[in-house]
């Protein structure tokens, strides 16, 4: 069994169709060009999603390992890293790089609806961030 070793640093910025496909490896796992094809909105050709495949491996968000006569596909990055990249790039370019803005923007009852349950939570992570960050500014004070 052989694997790639395409590590390059991680780009933030994935195509609609990087996307997918990531989508489709996160959610399986691993899986075969063939199998992440199956998995895709549209069913692109085989050879599109091949390349793709290649392109994701050389940005160094997969990699491949040999299986006898394929190639099995598994993701290099962590769901949680993929979602802050992609979140940060929707920051930059919708909200001016304003993550009060793209906050506010889902807090719009005319966009979204909210539980009353679900505000409260966004509270309680608010408050968690707001302590924090009086923590960190105190540790550092007493550095000095």
């Amino acid at each position: 069994m052989r694997t790639s070793n395409s590590m390059s640093k991680a780009d933030p910025d994935l195509s609609r169709r990087e996307r997918q496909i990531m989508d489709v490896l996160f959610t399986r796992g691993r899986a075969t060009g063939q199998e992440i094809q199956e998995g895709l909105p549209d069913k692109p050709n085989y050879s599109s999603v091949r390349t793709i495949l290649r392109v994701l491996e050389r940005k160094g968000y997969v990699r491949h390992i040999e299986e006898g006569l394929r190639y099995v596909y598994e993701p290099t990055v962590a769901r949680e890293a993929a979602s802050r990249s992609a979140l940060q790039r929707i920051i930059r370019t919708f909200f001016d790089g304003s993550a009060k803005e793209a906050a506010a923007a889902l807090l719009d009852p005319s966009v979204f609806h909210l539980s009353d349950e679900e505000l409260s939570e966004l509270g309680r992570i608010v408050d968690r961030a707001k302590n924090s960050k009086a923590q960190d500014s105190k540790a550092k004070t007493e550095r000095r």
